[in-house]
């Protein structure tokens, strides 16, 4: 009987142990910045998740401006809308920022086809006409 006994303790153990692994959930952040800026370095041959940093005696405020939003981009197209994106590969400075930029422009009833951004928001800003939209 008392073998019984401890082969019920050990299962019970076995199920709190199991029990408690399983409830403490999903525990996940981004890890804190290492460094204020890290300009993208496009003449490094190393690759890792992301893009290597330059020296920061080698950057320049150019690594941080782009000028091409201010031009309107060609919405002869079936959506009716043309999309000027800006990120990394045009602001090297956005490098483990996490951010990119757009300039949407659209035609007289142009659309921007449904798309989903995974942990991103958007921020709109009409500058002309009125734009009707839906989130969900």
């Amino acid at each position: 009987m008392a073998a019984v006994g401890a082969c019920f303790l050990q299962q019970l153990a076995v199920v709190a142990l199991l029990a408690l692994w399983c409830s403490h959930g999903a525990i996940a952040s981004d890890p804190g910045l290492l460094q204020d800026f890290c300009v993208v370095d496009k003449m490094s041959q190393v690759r890792v998740n992301g893009f290597p940093c330059k020296d920061a005696k080698d950057v320049v405020a150019g690594d941080f401006f782009f000028s091409g939003l201010h031009m309107a981009g060609n919405t002869t197209n079936k959506q009716g809308s043309n999309v000027t994106t800006v990120n990394v590969a045009q602001i090297p400075g956005l490098n483990t920022m996490g951010v990119s930029l757009v300039r949407i422009d659209y035609a007289p009833n142009g659309l921007n086809p449904p798309h989903t951004h995974p942990r991103a928001t958007e921020i709109l800003t009409v500058l002309e006409g009125y734009l009707s939209m839906s989130a969900s």
